[in-house]
């Protein structure tokens, strides 16, 4: 949803005019549509009938790499904002943007912390590890 909101904050205003936002578009558009069809194989359990991908690292390195992209787009979105713009609404939206690819790159940043736990197997307590069926 973040990212949403950094992709269409910076579609409503003069973004071609300005190379950098460019980038920004392109980074927030792309992990959008990444992140909806990880979404979407796990709401359909899609993860299950492709056993031989090893899903925790596909999405640790997935997450990594948003978030290491996320922070390019943060920067150069944040450093291309001018308060002397020429339309006001540009600069809101523009410096909401800059906002929003921030909480967005925290997001994905603890999604990386998160899956890479899940990768390690970090998050199974003990109790939970010896647990045996002997029915």
């Amino acid at each position: 949803v973040l990212g949403l909101l950094v992709w269409a904050l910076i579609a409503d205003t003069t973004y071609y005019l300005h190379a950098a936002y460019g980038w920004v578009m392109f980074v927030s558009i792309f992990f959008w549509i990444l992140t909806v069809l990880f979404f979407m194989t796990y709401l359909l359990q899609l993860q299950l009938k492709f056993y031989v991908i090893p899903w925790p690292l596909v999405l640790m390195i997935f997450n990594t790499a948003a978030t290491v992209l996320y922070v390019t787009a943060f920067v150069t979105c944040a450093a291309a904002v001018q308060p002397t713009s020429w339309r006001q609404w540009d600069y809101n939206r523009r410096a909401a943007a800059s906002f929003f690819a921030c909480l967005t790159m925290i997001a994905y940043g603890v999604s990386t912390f998160f899956s890479f736990r899940a990768w390690k197997g970090l998050g199974s307590n003990a109790a939970t590890s010896q647990v045996t069926d002997h029915a």
